[in-house]
């Protein structure tokens, strides 16, 4: 039984962790790079201590620091987050290995879902459906690749066999572009992951992106918390996820199939702890296992709010070895919820990352409205990281609620100091296609666009800049403006001597 928790991560996440720990009267000691100094995850712990540069690689995935900083600091667990370690066998062993609770999965889980390889093969086994691809253990080479691709059929996925997000992913539609994609997913998931291993899978074209949240204990209990739509998403990367799925909501015999198979593919692997299993759905309704994602994943809150389970609570319950609170059947969708990634980057410049300092933030706030956040008004945006600023999460009875629920907080959501991608997500709301429900994985780079033609821009600039000299002039008018008299004593004075001259 734990008391204090470390923190191996930053940004948003590591505030949610800090608090939730808090919540549960547990210490908490939150680690930092130099130009996360002065970051809100590093302010709101019991404890904190700097690990070393901005680089990821020499900070927040050094894995001696971060056991050191347990050490020091008297931690005896350890939350990895989201990225950086969250997905690595060797970490969560190495944190076993000094007596540490690792909040998370088994190192042997994560090892069989992290590599994806072996996750598809043993969920395969588990007779699990999966997407067709480079099917058996172990790593490929190029010539072995290229040689398999037009048993597969193009178009085809390059995909990183450690990790996610999107990184070390390349689609490539024919053999003759084939060697330098290849290559390019690898030296990005090396960089990404420290493992350059790809492998080769089927690309599923109008396929829905949807996963299902899962919870097992150590006693042997396993439940599904429903789905999340996520197939708003731009270069695989997510944009905007809802829950539960437009595609999928009122079909309750499609939700309890995938629900059953995303538990049968956990316990597959003895999975402990929170854990994601996400699935491409096409056309017809089927369905194939992509990956298991043996973390915390980014958009947990809307599973949250549509079912009124604390995530990060579990994690830690499960950690300190209690048992579920919930069965199965206790689970119930209620409403709907929608989380926008509030990203720094420019979506009228083909979504290149904006750095800078935010120099004031007014976040948006009243019923169903939450924001999950590690900046705050000063905050400097640095290259070194992703660019996710905050996760903007409401809630309705209806979609059609959430949606609306959704635009008024885009609305009053204002950030200034870097471009966001706050006009995507207004413009995505007003697409008809949205609203309805009926967009694929190729919908934002096929189908959608938040451009908008240079003379239509230069009309926006010119208003924006009449209506902030507009609003400046009624300020100055509705200010009280004192200055002195032209008298050499005040006003007050001069009227007594008249009163006392008038008496």
């Amino acid at each position: 039984m734990f008391t204090k928790v470390l923190i191996a991560n930053r940004g948003e996440i590591a505030v949610r962790i800090l608090r939730a720990c808090r919540e549960l009267g547990l210490q908490t000691v939150a680690v930092y790079s130099e130009p996360d100094r002065q970051a809100l995850h590093v302010r709101y712990a019991d404890q904190a201590y700097c690990i070393g540069p901005g680089a990821s690689r020499d900070s927040y995935l050094r894995m001696d620091k971060i056991l050191e900083v347990a050490r020091k600091s008297g931690a005896q667990a350890i939350h990895p987050g989201y990225g950086f370690l969250a997905e690595r066998a060797d970490f969560a062993q190495a944190c076993l290995d000094e007596g540490l609770a690792f909040i998370g999965p088994k190192p042997s889980a994560i090892a069989a879902m992290g590599d994806k390889i072996v996750a598809r093969e043993t969920v395969r086994k588990a007779g699990v459906p999966v997407v067709p691809g480079t099917e058996g253990e172990g790593g490929l080479n190029d010539d072995e690749l290229l040689a398999i691709a037009p048993q597969i059929g193009f178009p085809l996925l390059v995909k990183a066999t450690a990790g996610g997000g999107g990184k070390g992913m390349r689609e490539v539609r024919s053999l003759e572009e084939m060697p330098a994609l290849l290559r390019a997913a690898r030296r990005e998931a090396e960089a990404a992951f420290g493992d350059g291993n790809v492998y080769l899978e089927k690309l599923i074209e109008g396929a829905r992106h949807i996963e299902i949240q899962v919870l097992a204990d150590s006693f042997g209990n396993t439940i599904h918390l429903g789905e999340r739509e996520c197939s708003i998403q731009r270069r695989h990367q997510k944009l905007l996820e809802e829950s539960p799925s437009p595609f999928v909501a009122g079909d309750d015999d499609l939700r309890r199939k995938m629900g059953q198979v995303a538990v049968r593919a956990a316990e597959a692997v003895g999975y402990v702890n929170a854990g994601t299993i996400e699935f491409l759905v096409d056309a017809d309704k089927h369905f194939y296992f992509l990956e298991m994602n043996t973390r915390l994943q980014v958009e947990h809150p809307i599973t949250e709010l549509v079912t009124g389970v604390d995530i990060v609570h579990e994690q830690i319950r499960i950690a300190r070895g209690r048992q579920l609170r919930w069965k199965q059947e206790d689970i119930q969708m209620r409403g709907w919820a929608i989380e926008a990634r509030v990203n720094a980057e420019d979506p009228y410049n083909n979504f290149v990352p904006s750095t800078g300092k935010l120099n004031h933030i007014l976040m948006p706030s009243g019923p169903g409205v939450r924001v999950d956040t590690g900046v705050f008004s000063g905050f400097e945006i640095t290259p070194y990281y992703d660019s996710l600023i905050a996760k903007l999460i409401v809630w309705g009875e209806t979609r059609a609620e959430a949606i609306l629920r959704l635009r008024r907080a885009l609305e009053e959501y204002r950030i200034m100091g870097v471009r966001t991608n706050i006009p995507f997500h207004q413009k995505l709301l007003d697409s008809h296609r949205f609203m309805a429900g009926q967009y694929d994985t190729r919908f934002v780079e096929e189908r959608f666009s938040p451009q908008y033609s240079a003379d239509r821009r230069e009309e926006g600039e010119i208003a924006a800049i009449l209506a902030t000299l507009v609003a400046h002039s009624e300020n100055l008018q509705a200010s009280n403006i004192v200055r002195r008299g032209i008298r050499d004593t005040s006003n007050w004075k001069w009227l007594s001597r008249w009163e006392r001259v008038h008496r």
